[in-house]
């Protein structure tokens, strides 16, 4: 028993030499300097914001309806295509074989209406002369237009095989760029299927999410004021097309915008910000919205927090609950008071507990 007390002792005592050392080391280390700011309000926001996501005006996932193996894939991703160039094709095989018998169909349907046609003939000038019988002629009628029946509809499945060649070989409906190739040669092309992914390269749009409090403001043709998140760059632009219902959205609404000119930087699949010109309702219910600079705050996973400072000038992670973006500029919903401080840089890395020099 007596071991036992002795070896928990000496236990208990490591533990506190070691969370002792810890803390002396952290207080020995040098202090970081941080550059600190208040927590800005908002009384008023001069318009609403959403984000977005840059898209192409123009977009298709080309596939086909009928089965094969892939014989060419003729174009790469990032390639430039035009409207009706060929970009896949899949083996025909099957269809030439088709389009043979459909051929030789109508030869045969051609021979019976041809020799259709001339006994109808000459029983309609017999018939006008009374050496036919009216018998006669209703017969040599209901043949002639089942052969003439017969040809048209030789013809038309002819017409059909054709239509199918068609999906054997897979050609751009507009001219743009391959964003996505998904079989390569020798896969098995299955009916609906994507093949190719294509793009219109001439126009972009944006497509926003709104909330159910702004969208009323929110007219077609307003123009807008469009801040590419990876870039920085000012775009402008008008929307186009307002959704009035948010049933497949998650109760947001969706905004389209049609960009006005851009450069070749500005590519689709960016993430954007979007600011109406409107009244910001959300913020006249508010009397205070707390605004923090994004680049203030710190980002794990799912997770969203900042620096304060702490009793004797030490880092202290706080985690928050933000809400909408307004340019630079993120809502904290919770976790930070409007009478903190937080540190907006540091000249070292931080980490929870990371004793500041406030500059």
């Amino acid at each position: 028993m007596k071991k036992i007390i002795t070896l928990i002792s000496i236990s208990l005592f490591i533990l506190t030499s070691c969370n002792g050392e810890k803390k002396e080391a952290v207080a020995q280390s040098p202090a970081i300097a941080v550059k600190v700011s208040g927590v800005s309000e908002n009384d008023n926001s001069p318009y609403v914001s959403a984000s977005g996501k840059i898209e192409a005006e123009n977009s298709a996932d080309l596939s086909t309806r009928m089965m094969g193996y892939v014989t060419k894939v003729y174009v790469q991703i990032g390639q430039k295509v035009r409207a009706g160039q060929t970009l896949v094709s899949i083996n025909n095989s099957d269809l030439q074989a088709k389009k043979a018998q459909a051929d030789a169909n109508i030869l045969q349907a051609t021979a019976g209406y041809n020799s259709a046609k001339k006994d109808y003939d000459r029983f309609t000038n017999l018939f006008k002369q009374q050496s036919a019988s009216q018998k006669e002629l209703d017969d040599m009628t209901a043949r002639y237009e089942m052969a003439k029946a017969g040809l048209e509809g030789a013809k038309q499945m002819r017409n059909e095989v054709l239509a199918q060649f068609n999906y054997s070989n897979i050609t751009a409906p507009f001219s743009g760029v391959v964003t996505n190739t998904f079989v390569k040669e020798g896969d098995m092309a299955n009916p609906g299927m994507p093949l190719v992914s294509i793009e219109g390269a001439s126009k972009l749009e944006v497509s926003a999410m709104v909330s159910e409090t702004d969208i009323t403001s929110i007219k077609k043709g307003m123009p807008v004021s469009i801040l590419v998140k990876s870039s920085n760059e000012k775009l402008t632009g008008k929307v186009s097309e307002v959704s009035l219902s948010a049933k497949n959205t998650g109760g947001q609404y969706l905004v389209k915008i049609n960009l006005d000119k851009t450069d070749s930087s500005v590519l689709s699949g960016m993430f954007v910000n979007v600011q109406f010109p409107v009244e910001n309702k959300s913020n006249t219910s508010k009397s205070n919205v707390i605004l923090v600079p994004e680049s203030a705050l710190l980002r794990q996973g799912q997770l969203t927090g900042i620096y304060t400072i702490g009793n004797e000038n030490v880092a202290i992670l706080r985690w928050l609950r933000t809400g909408k973006t307004y340019g630079d500029q993120v809502e904290v919903l919770s976790g930070l008071s409007a009478d903190e401080n937080y540190i907006i840089s540091a000249e070292g890395k931080l980490f929870n507990g990371a004793k500041v020099s406030i500059q």
